[in-house]
């Protein structure tokens, strides 16, 4: 929540950081971010509190909410790597403009929905027949029931499993893994400079630029493969392996939770790896929050300013010093006109206020 929220803040605090990419990474920042409201609530209580504990409208809402901003955050790292793909392999052709990056963001929202109505309409809350509940030691028991998809038969279940995992893992997955390799084979291959000997200290810059790329895009290949894996694994199995009872009942109560978060694991590690790993990213990030200092320091200035104008007063009634030494320097003072003393503690003012101007204008400028 944290780490898509900041780069959800820098990106739009920072005009100069709206661009195609920036935005795509926006998209994927808040269907992670979607993750994080709707999943990990409604999951976590799920697993700790035997049975689903809230009614069929919370059951229908969290889990198409789940489907459509899962949905949502892998169709947008499919984007991504398709926007780095077109720039790296195709540099010369046309780029993709900030409206053109938002109708695909609408288009990647419209699939999500799409393909996870299924899943809404079948979701119902069913009690379990063959389970109940033992409350303590009273020996009282209470009917078990649970969240899921009550398709009318089996074979429709696992035709719509199939679909769901074609499309939202294995057609993405894919596609990433290809595009990404050949996004570095490429690197590999481009020539340092055309035409010129480069000097061994721009080869080594170069080459740990290519480098960092490269390992940047392997760890999001690998992430996704690894934090997927083990939950379409398991959807997969439920539906087509002909299991026991006890494998049945192991797989629910062990296994499902830890895949369940070991894949919002993904969601959390992509800021991290689309936006701290990334310098652009970086830079943006500062510049919004030196920004939002300076504005700090600019009023507190400003009004620092106000209240020394406003305290800008000659001194008022001399009589009331006492004390030797004070009456004698004021007496020299008298020597002189009304007029200049007023003229000589104003110029003193005001060189006071374009000190305490200058110095604030250093402050801003150093920051």
């Amino acid at each position: 929540m944290v780490g898509n929220g900041v780069v959800c803040f820098t990106i739009l605090r920072s005009k100069n950081m709206r661009t195609v990419t920036n935005v795509f990474i926006l998209n994927l920042a808040i269907s992670d971010l979607l993750v994080g409201i709707f999943c990990i609530p409604t999951t976590l209580v799920d697993n700790i509190i035997t049975g689903w504990p809230f009614g069929s409208l919370v059951c229908k809402m969290s889990g198409m909410v789940q489907g459509i901003s899962v949905s949502a955050s892998v169709f947008t790292l499919v984007a991504i790597a398709v926007d780095r793909f077109r720039c790296i392999i195709y540099p010369f052709k046309q780029k993709l403009t900030i409206s053109t990056s938002t109708l695909i963001i609408v288009i990647i929202w419209v699939l999500a929905i799409s393909i996870m109505c299924p899943s809404g309409v079948m979701l119902q809350v069913t009690k379990e027949q063959k389970v109940q509940i033992l409350l303590g030691d009273r020996n009282e028991t209470i009917p078990f029931y649970w969240c899921r998809e009550n398709w009318p038969n089996q074979e429709m279940r696992k035709i719509y499993t199939t679909i769901l995992f074609a499309n939202i893992y294995l057609a993405p997955l894919t596609l990433i893994v290809i595009m990404y390799a050949w996004i570095g084979i490429t690197l590999f291959k481009t020539s340092v400079l055309s035409g010129e000997q480069p000097s061994q200290e721009t080869r080594q810059t170069v080459s740990k630029k290519k480098k960092r790329v490269i390992k940047m895009l392997l760890i999001v290949a690998l992430l996704f493969i690894v934090s997927w894996l083990p939950l379409w694994t398991l959807m997969m199995l439920s539906d087509y392996a002909s299991l026991t009872e006890f494998q049945y009942r192991l797989i629910n109560i062990y296994i499902y939770p830890f895949a369940h978060w070991l894949a919002f694991f993904n969601s959390s590690i992509n800021p991290i790896i689309y936006g701290f790993f990334n310098e652009n990213f970086r830079r943006g990030f500062q510049a919004a929050f030196k920004f939002q200092l300076c504005s700090a320091d600019v009023k507190r200035g400003k009004g620092y300013m106000h209240r020394i104008q406003g305290n800008a007063v000659l001194p008022a009634n001399l009589q009331g010093l006492k004390g030797p030494a004070p009456i004698n320097i004021y007496s020299r003072e008298n020597n002189r006109s009304t007029r200049n003393r007023k003229l000589n503690e104003q110029d003193l003012i005001m060189e006071d206020i374009k000190k305490v101007s200058r110095g604030n204008s250093v402050g801003i400028a150093s920051l």
